[in-house]
């Protein structure tokens, strides 16, 4: 017995070790664009603009509607919910300062890019920019908090953005006890959970998309769900992407299902399911890497 648990401790140091310890560490610095940097007046402002249903065309959706900070930041629904139901299921905003493409088909390259698209999605909250700028500058109050966030520029779609993107660069995930485990305490998680991760690197090959301290590389693969969603094709028009969608991250995964673009998976135990044996169905196009790799039941729990 006890020397079982010794090789499964060996045996996940080793996979940790393989796997460069250092990637899944938190960095030491929080990414932040130059043209924007964090103040917090600029913050506060951005909070007060989130949770304003206000920015929407019936003043009754705000991005807390689909992004509850209750529910891990996300809405806990199949499919998000604005003025109208939408496609796709809604990501959570944990670590977002840490990625660098946004939403599932990956269409804005910046958090600034990504704050007002919800906002213009005539299903989310329906409201171009400059209606967006109309409606708050007939609002007082936040006349004078954008101008100590933005002195000299006031009111524009583009402080608009900034104040959010900084905001939800503040929504960071904490430390985990995985997290205390891969700084060197040995007992931070259980020998369930070590040979988890083994797994996790090795057979089941998920850290070839769930990787580093975000765990997510952020590619785009097709998993085989088989729903019909064409993904990142429709903004790239490349055929290579036709059903692909961005690696979500695995930070909070527990508190964020259900799961996927399409919010069809309800347990963690299904997806580790479709993703470590080749997708929901075997006669729909996938990426090549996904493909059925003998996970055990046993091996699923682990992971």
């Amino acid at each position: 017995m006890w020397r079982w648990i010794g090789l499964v401790v060996v045996v996940g140091l080793a996979a940790l070790h393989a796997s460069n310890v250092h990637q899944w560490q938190r960095p030491s610095l929080m990414p932040v664009p130059k043209d924007n940097p964090a103040t917090p007046e600029k913050i506060a402002l951005g909070k007060l603009l989130f949770f304003d249903p206000r920015l929407s065309k019936n003043d009754s959706v705000s991005c807390a509607s689909c992004h509850n900070p209750y529910l891990a930041w996300t809405d806990g629904q199949s499919k998000a919910i604005g003025l109208e139901k939408g496609r796709r299921n809604t990501p959570t905003l944990v670590n977002v300062a840490y990625q660098s493409r946004f939403f599932w088909d990956g269409r804005a390259g910046s958090l600034e890019e990504q704050a007002l698209g919800p906002m213009q999605a005539k299903e989310e909250m329906g409201l171009s920019p400059d209606e967006v700028v109309g409606k708050l500058k007939k609002i007082k109050g936040y006349l004078p908090l954008f101008d100590a966030a933005f002195p000299k520029e006031g009111v524009t779609k583009e402080t608009v953005a900034k104040a959010i993107a900084a905001f939800e660069r503040t929504i960071v995930s904490e430390e985990a006890s995985f997290d205390a485990w891969i700084a060197g305490k040995k007992n931070a998680i259980s020998q369930n959970a070590v040979e988890g991760f083994s797994l996790f690197v090795g057979k089941g090959k998920c850290a070839k998309c769930h990787s580093g301290f975000n765990f997510t590389l952020e590619n785009f693969e097709n998993i085989g769900l088989g729903d019909g969603d064409t993904g990142a094709y429709e903004t790239t028009g490349q055929q290579i992407w036709l059903g692909a969608f961005k690696t979500p991250t695995l930070r909070e995964v527990v508190k964020t299902a259900p799961y996927f673009h399409d919010g069809s998976v309800h347990t963690i135990e299904e997806a580790v399911h479709i993703c470590g044996n080749g997708g929901r169905y075997k006669d729909v196009p996938r990426s090549p890497f996904f493909r059925d790799r003998g996970i055990t039941r046993g091996e699923m729990g682990k992971i």
